[in-house]
């Protein structure tokens, strides 16, 4: 039988009746949009996160776009401005400087770590900059007390894009809580997954707090009031009820996810294939496991003649994507050749101990080609 890259079917089934109870809940009520399930997981979900205040959207995309729209309306930004962010990342960072019409400029990752490189940062602040995005990769805390001083030093904001990180933490912290705003993503496949898409922003800052969730609901406060030019994007009662069931469950999977890095780390010796590093283990939630490999295409045909799948997280980064033709002449080698190398193996809480010594044994068996 295959070893699933992440099988959402077991992953679910775990807490199928507490699921089920909870979407009666919401049937029953009657009530399914901005009622008291979204009001509930967002004060569950703000404490769990240890800041003040998290608002429910309808995508981690629009979570990361809402918090610079917010910013925008508050005149903390403007137009033209520029955000830095890592070159390797999926395109939803670039996504959401765009729509905003603020400008991307990406610069490489730390080698180890694939997070933002402080000191690459640092020399690509200009006159326009206005904010530092610290992508947390696959699950890792980017180095946020050296992007924390930068940003305080050059008077910029810090946003955490934080769509991979539920669950990492530092000195006691968890992601989300270091930056002036940090963007969630609830898509199913993540730690802390939905039932479908889904996001929040989580922040101490009330004031944007409370524009993003005006903006979210069409820019009003009060029924039929527009104060702003809004959006819809509104995490929905069905979804905030699964979120609530799943949150109780999210440390004990991450404590699982960490316990099966442990295992691939110690277990996989292959001179072809880069382990990911780790500064301090708790600061990884491990959203996803990502080894390195010159001969990926090989390893990961490999794995699958032995039932093993496998992902690519990201084949093609955002700057040599049709959609940013504008930054095609960037110059990030280091990016490009991560996003050449890399391959993401099975993760997940219900990934059973048989199934990771298949990987193990299968990554141990791997023939680089002549």
């Amino acid at each position: 039988m295959d070893v699933p890259f992440l099988s959402l079917k077991d992953v679910n089934a775990r807490y199928a009746d507490a699921l089920k109870a909870a979407a009666a809940r919401v049937i029953d009520s009657g009530w399914y949009v901005l009622g008291e399930e979204l009001a509930a997981f967002e004060r569950e979900f703000a404490a769990w996160c240890g800041v003040r205040h998290a608002v429910g959207v309808g995508t981690g995309l629009d979570a990361l776009s809402l918090i610079l729209r917010g910013y925008r309306e508050l005149g903390v930004i403007e137009e033209g401005d520029e955000v830095i962010l890592p070159g390797n990342t999926f395109i939803a960072s670039f996504l959401a400087i765009t729509e905003n019409r603020l400008v991307p400029v990406p610069v490489e990752p730390d080698p180890a770590s694939f997070n933002l490189d402080p000191a690459c940062v640092e020399a690509a602040i200009g006159p326009r900059t206005r904010a530092i995005m610290a992508v947390h990769l696959y699950g890792q805390l980017a180095d946020m007390p050296a992007l924390a001083a930068l940003a305080t030093r050059h008077q910029l904001l810090l946003i955490e894009d934080a769509a991979q990180a539920h669950g990492a933490m530092r000195d006691g912290r968890k992601a989300g809580a270091f930056g002036d705003a940090a963007a969630f993503s609830f898509f199913p496949a993540k730690n802390l997954g939905a039932l479908g898409d889904g996001g929040a922003v989580v922040t101490d800052d009330t004031a944007l707090a409370q524009r993003i969730a005006a903006l979210r609901n069409y820019g009003s406060e009060v029924k039929y009031r527009h104060l702003f030019q809004g959006t819809n994007s509104r995490l929905d009662e069905m979804q905030a009820a699964m979120l609530r069931v799943k949150l109780g469950y999210l440390d004990d999977d991450i404590a699982w996810r960490r316990r099966v890095a442990r295992r691939y780390r110690d277990g996989i010796r292959h001179p072809q294939i880069r382990l990911p590093e780790v500064a301090r283990e708790e600061q990884h939630a491990w959203h996803l496991f990502v080894v390195r490999c010159a001969q990926r295409d090989a390893l990961q045909r490999h794995l699958q003649s032995c039932g093993i799948q496998t992902q690519v997280h990201y084949p093609v980064p955002p700057h040599r994507q049709p959609a940013y033709s504008t930054l095609r002449h960037a110059h990030l080698p280091l990016t490009e050749r991560l996003h050449d190398e890399v391959l993401s193996l099975p993760m997940g809480p219900t990934l059973r101990d048989d199934e990771v010594d298949r990987v193990i044994e299968a990554c141990q068996a791997f023939e680089c080609p002549p």
